[in-house]
């Protein structure tokens, strides 16, 4: 009778064990990671996912997928000719979450303009150096686009005259703070090389 009343409280420790153990388990299971992929105007605004640059909504026309975490998230679309706009969204565990947006213009930036490029410190060349880097931009602290877009032929960012802080988060050139002038109908360009690995 002993033996039979112990065996029957060791199964109730092993059942009362398993159980607990399953919820200590299925909230790192139910936190998988989902996607997120968004179509709007303009294309090539930034995502932002729960305040982190993940990079374009689309390259080349076609929308960029990105990893989330799953469960709610806030999601961030910036472009600097345009007001933000942020959403939230539920993602779900190895699924893609599609967003639709458009972003209402601001009022454009009145002349005179410089143009700051990035680049090697050569002359402009045909070639992007970046080759294909969407690494974040921000002058001021305000997103203004990714590397590829400001290393083109004829391309860079027009920006009035004077004194801006950059910040280039590239995982290709790596983190990058200065100060930089801009100076009126001339080309800023700041000189990019790769990191160390």
């Amino acid at each position: 009778m002993y033996k039979i009343e112990q065996q029957r409280m060791t199964i109730t420790r092993l059942m009362i064990s398993a159980t607990l153990a399953a919820f200590a388990v299925a909230p790192a299971l139910a936190q998988g990671t989902g996607y997120i992929k968004a179509r709007g105007k303009p294309g090539d605004a930034g995502v932002f996912i729960n305040g982190q640059y993940v990079g374009p909504a689309t390259r080349f026309t076609v929308p960029e997928k990105y990893p989330a975490p799953a469960g709610d998230v806030e999601v961030s679309f910036k472009d600097p000719r345009y007001e933000d706009y942020t959403t939230k969204v539920t993602v779900r565990a190895k699924k893609t979450t599609k967003i639709k947006y458009a972003l209402k213009p601001v009022e454009p930036a009145r002349p005179p303009f410089g143009r700051l490029r990035l680049g090697g410190g050569e002359p402009e060349s045909f070639m992007s150096i970046a080759a294909g880097d969407t690494g974040a931009v921000f002058i001021n602290d305000k997103f203004f686009g990714y590397v590829d877009e400001l290393n083109n032929p004829g391309g860079g960012l027009l920006l009035n005259p004077g004194t801006y802080d950059l910040h280039i988060t590239s995982p290709i050139f790596g983190d990058i703070r200065q100060k930089i002038t801009i100076e009126a109908n001339k080309v800023t360009v700041v000189p990019l090389q790769k990191k160390e690995k």
